[in-house]
């Protein structure tokens, strides 16, 4: 395909990611991010063996890796604090850890200093007013009063994208799971040498970032969707967290940060019809929203990402591109969704119980694979 003009709504892990994927590829990207601060969160997230395979694929290993904590395998625990197993985990990149830690502004930075080294313009606080497409390309009004006219557009605006609102307004809509997930972080406790994941009706993990740092995160059931104040957060964390083990009951009394508090509710949301209406096209949370029980959200998104590129690549019509991205992509990302869906349910009692030990080895047996 010739070198296209391609705009990217969406300035996180997988609107970066698509990003450098397509500047790889020759292409000309403007990367848009309706938060003019370009905020993230101050905790951590999980990047499991296939993502740091595609981070080598995006050419960004290295300054990754310098930013995270590596790590090589996981550790299931009963809510009494017993441990169960210890799953070493595949290692997909010779000499590199087969999963990392990493903080998110972390690796935010990292990708979006590559994007710009490479040449993409990342333009903050802007949103699209108008999409409107014909055969050779699409008109996009912004919401600074500027416009533009492009031969793709990638939609990576997350779960509550505004892309799919506007050219897929059938598809599915994101659901609230009844659960919802608290993170904090620590100083890193001495011996954590892996994801440790403790079962139970709240789930618990501690997960390595960096040499002195880690993260907590737990998910509770909170049937009525409430949302709380900053004010009080630490204190209804920890109220959370008055149940399980007692390692964990023992953590549990140093979270004392309202603001230190990252408070989300889980919502799910798979898309089964097409991904993209004419040369507009969605990835990433946009168009499969997972919860965090298997730690692959950002890995879909990323994985999307190169595929995406290489299909343009690939094709002359952007359209038939477009549909063997989806070929390639959908049952993977189908199968994270529901089995991560599963795992929520069955903690909550929505359905049956998951063993965690099965599941977690069943999905590194699948992310594995070739994307």
């Amino acid at each position: 395909m010739e070198k296209l003009d391609i705009l990217v709504i969406g300035g996180g892990i997988g609107g970066l990611s698509a990003a450098i994927a397509l500047l790889r590829k020759g292409h000309r990207v403007t990367v848009i991010e309706r938060d003019p601060e370009w905020s993230v969160y101050g905790v951590g997230i999980i990047q499991q063996s296939n993502v740091v395979r595609a981070m080598d694929q995006l050419g960004v290993l290295e300054a990754f890796l310098d930013a995270a904590c590596g790590f090589d395998a996981v550790e299931i625990y009963l809510p009494d604090g017993t441990r169960v197993a210890r799953i070493p985990t595949p290692r997909l990149v010779e000499g590199r850890p087969s999963n990392v830690g990493i903080g998110r502004r972390a690796l935010q930075k990292v990708l979006g200093d590559s994007a710009r080294a490479l040449g993409a313009e990342i333009r903050l606080g802007v949103t699209v007013e108008l999409l409107d497409q014909d055969e050779t390309g699409v008109f996009v009004r912004f919401s600074d009063g500027s416009d533009g006219r492009y031969d793709v557009v990638v939609g990576a605006d997350g779960v509550y994208s505004q892309t799919r609102r506007m050219v897929l307004p059938q598809a599915e809509s994101p659901e609230f799971t009844g659960q919802s997930v608290w993170r904090y972080n620590f100083p890193r406790v001495e011996g954590l040498d892996a994801l440790q994941v403790y079962n139970g009706p709240t789930g618990v993990g501690l997960v390595p970032m960096s040499a002195d740092t880690m993260y907590i995160y737990a998910t509770t059931p909170e049937p009525d969707n409430p949302r709380y104040p900053v004010d009080g957060l630490a204190a209804a964390m920890r109220a959370r967290l008055s149940g399980v083990a007692p390692a964990i009951r023992e953590l549990a009394e140093h979270i004392t940060d309202d603001e230190g508090v990252v408070y989300r509710p889980l919502e799910g949301m798979m898309v089964h019809g097409p991904w993209h209406a004419g040369r507009v096209v969605l990835l990433g949370d946009a168009i499969h929203a997972t919860t965090p029980h298997l730690g692959q959200g950002a890995g879909m998104a990323i994985e999307d990402a190169l595929v995406l590129a290489e299909e343009l690549s690939a094709h002359t019509a952007p359209e038939e591109a477009f549909a063997a991205y989806r070929a390639r992509r959908y049952e993977r990302c189908r199968y994270i969704v529901e089995a991560s869906l599963a795992i929520c349910h069955g903690q909550i009692g929505k359905g049956p119980p998951v063993d965690n030990h099965k599941a977690t080895a069943e999905m590194f047996a699948v992310v594995s694979q070739p994307i």
